[in-house]
């Protein structure tokens, strides 16, 4: 689904299925960012029909720094040419450039909605990027209802982030707005449709809104003034649950 996902975005930033025409929120968004996207992170584990390994059997995810202290025993080096190639190239490239905003496209097998995951555990967490966090995600649900905030994963608790997990990583790293973005295996229950539940033309259709949630929180991404103290209500933090309603 995260394939598909990238096809929609790429189809509205480069007009794939309308002759190269594109529309002037595309247009503009072409202007504010130079765009790296990467369709596929793990070509050789979908092959394979890994849900989470690459060919190795290394958990991508888990993958985007090193946990433990070196010369302990439970220490685990990451990312590595030899066990997770494809985070080893992707984050040497981001070194390369730098990031001011970023979006980890999974699936979830559980939680019927699509959602984001923020950096809430994470040491830099603060006002700027929960409001960066919040901005990005209400004009998100307000260009496509498809994504909702009330229900995700519950957050991590302050201070207490995995480092080694790829949107986290990047939130310390580049002291940038970064999420996963997680879309469900069946329905979506915020607009449900039993007959064809979540598929790929909607999972095109979510990733071609996005544009429109870049272009809007684009002004605040490097602000240095306290834009959060002025964001209207419709913006404001929504703290989700992971238990939801059948």
């Amino acid at each position: 689904m995260a394939e598909y996902y990238a096809e929609g975005l790429l189809d509205r930033l480069l007009g794939l299925h309308s002759n190269g025409s594109i529309d002037g929120t595309a247009k503009n968004a072409l202007d504010m960012y130079t765009f790296y996207i990467v369709p596929n992170m793990n070509p050789d584990g979908a092959v394979r029909g890994h849900l989470r390994t690459n060919a190795c059997g290394s958990n991508l995810n888990r993958e985007w720094a090193p946990t433990g202290k070196p010369g302990d025993d439970d220490y685990y080096d990451a990312p590595t040419l030899e066990r997770s190639p494809e985070v080893y190239a992707v984050l040497n490239k981001m070194d390369e450039t730098g990031c001011d905003a970023f979006l980890d496209i999974h699936g979830d097998e559980l939680i019927p909605y699509n959602f984001l995951a923020g950096g809430e555990g994470t040491v830099n967490w603060g006002p700027r990027l929960k409001g960066l966090h919040s901005a990005f995600l209400a004009s998100y649900s307000r260009a496509n209802s498809d994504i909702q905030a009330a229900y995700g994963y519950d957050p991590e608790e302050p201070l207490c982030g995995r480092t080694n997990v790829c949107s986290n990583q990047i939130t310390m790293r580049f002291d940038c707005f970064s999420a996963t973005l997680e879309m469900p295996f069946k329905d979506c229950l915020s607009n449900s449709d039993p007959i064809r539940g979540w598929n790929p033309a909607r999972a095109r259709m979510l990733g071609a809104s996005v544009v429109d949630s870049l272009v809007y929180v684009h002004p605040y991404l490097r602000d240095k003034n306290d834009f959060w103290s002025m964001l209207s209500s419709e913006d404001a933090y929504v703290t989700p649950i992971s238990k939801f309603d059948n």
